[in-house]
């Protein structure tokens, strides 16, 4: 990654030792999708961190109740003072320092965790303040804002690979790594697509359901036909078998590794006896019908 940013973003990483790196004409930039967290305060939430947030802003500034109050979309923001609860200062919670211990958050007692001052929580959509759309879970949000189509395409990508039961506003300090590396997916799958895009993703079906592994390949191979590239670094083998191409490394692990054993698609890894990969991968290839390698459909 740091060898592919620096030559194609102008990035100031230090790359490890390496010969070459070819085919990086082809492409106009390189994201490394990990599991760090989208933010590190309880301000930063999914809604924030794909977009979502400004257009549901902008939608409740434009509800005739806030057009006769004089709000602007500034008042529907818990970052700044209006609109937001000056008790939690728009946090929802209190933080308190535990010296020794880790800091604990507990909910506002003046909002009640709504982040919101009473006088913002009067304007009303359909019957729901803005605090409750961001306690909605991002399914519920899809059908809420069913026609209004520059938030709820925001959040039907994040439906789109599996985060459906996250709430839209809830904080980045509960989400897990899986959950934070497939938001950042799914805020890449919002933005336009050039098709000369390398994405790197580390073990992302790490923590995920059987279900929600096939909706993460269907996003993945949408950004290939896309045109873009994409490396996964992953051990499950219902990623590996849909993959064009596939690096084998081991033959062990650890110091007894760091060999490339084998190189090519699904079917040719099974053919080499030294895969461990193959071995396996070779028994989950017979239980298919027909047998012949099937893509995320």
């Amino acid at each position: 990654f740091k060898a592919a940013s620096r030559r194609i973003m102008g990035s100031r990483e230090h790359p490890a030792e390496h010969d070459r790196i070819e085919g990086l004409e082809f492409l106009d930039k390189v994201i490394d999708i990990d599991q760090s967290p989208i933010g590190r305060t309880p301000r930063s939430n999914p809604a924030t961190y794909t977009g979502a947030f400004t257009p549901i802003r902008d939608w409740f500034a434009g509800l005739p109740e806030a057009k006769a109050r004089g709000y602007q979309p500034g008042r529907f923001s818990f970052n700044v003072k209006g609109g937001r609860c000056e008790a939690c200062q728009g946090d929802g919670v209190i933080k308190i320092e535990m010296h020794f211990l880790p800091d604990v958050y507990v909910t506002c007692d003046v909002c009640h965790g709504k982040r919101y001052n009473r006088e913002t929580l009067d304007v009303l959509f359909k019957g729901k303040s803005i605090a409750d759309v961001l306690d909605m879970t991002v399914e519920e949000g899809v059908d809420f804002f069913s026609a209004v189509p520059g938030v709820r395409d925001k959040l039907e990508t994040l439906k789109q690979v599996g985060l459906g039961y996250i709430h839209i506003g809830q904080q980045a300090t509960t989400l897990s790594g899986g959950e934070a590396q497939r938001i950042k997916l799914a805020k890449e799958l919002s933005r336009k697509a050039t098709g000369k895009t390398l994405y790197i993703l580390d073990e992302p079906t790490t923590g995920l359901h059987f279900h929600d592994v096939a909706k993460l390949l269907e996003v993945l191979h949408e950004l290939v036909d896309q045109g873009n590239t994409v490396v996964v670094i992953e051990h499950n083998l219902e990623v590996i078998k849909t993959a064009d191409w596939v690096l084998d490394l081991g033959p062990e692990g650890g110091d007894g590794g760091g060999e490339l054993v084998a190189s090519g698609t699904p079917e040719a890894i099974v053919r080499e006896k030294r895969s461990y990969t193959g071995q396996f991968l070779k028994e989950l290839l017979e239980r298919r019908p027909g047998g012949k390698r099937e893509a995320a459909e």
